[in-house]
């Protein structure tokens, strides 16, 4: 069995995420073999919080040229993770 911060990577700082905070969700790059049961199992483990649902997401990677120079962002899966009415991570808080 892996270790919840093998699942979990990091959190997604972005607009969108922050403004997704105010309904209580929470969005991290997790491992890409890890199933939203895991997922769910990391956080609660990490942040000690009561995750009610978990959405998944592959993201592709992206083209990117550097001059002549061609190159391609990794590929990644997301997690956005709502919890439960009260629970806050504290990571997020004061952004």
């Amino acid at each position: 069995m892996r270790r919840p911060h093998d699942i979990i990577i990091r959190p997604v700082i972005s607009e969108r995420s922050i403004g997704l905070m105010e309904d209580n969700k929470y969005t991290f790059i997790v491992d890409k073999k890890a199933n939203k049961s895991e997922i769910k199992k990391a956080v609660e483990e990490i942040f000690d919080v009561t995750v009610t649902k978990v959405n998944t997401m592959k993201v592709r990677g992206k083209k990117r040229r550097m001059g002549r120079y061609e190159g391609k962002t990794p590929e990644r899966k997301k997690a956005i993770v709502t919890l439960k009415p009260g629970d806050k991570i504290e990571v997020f808080e004061g952004l």
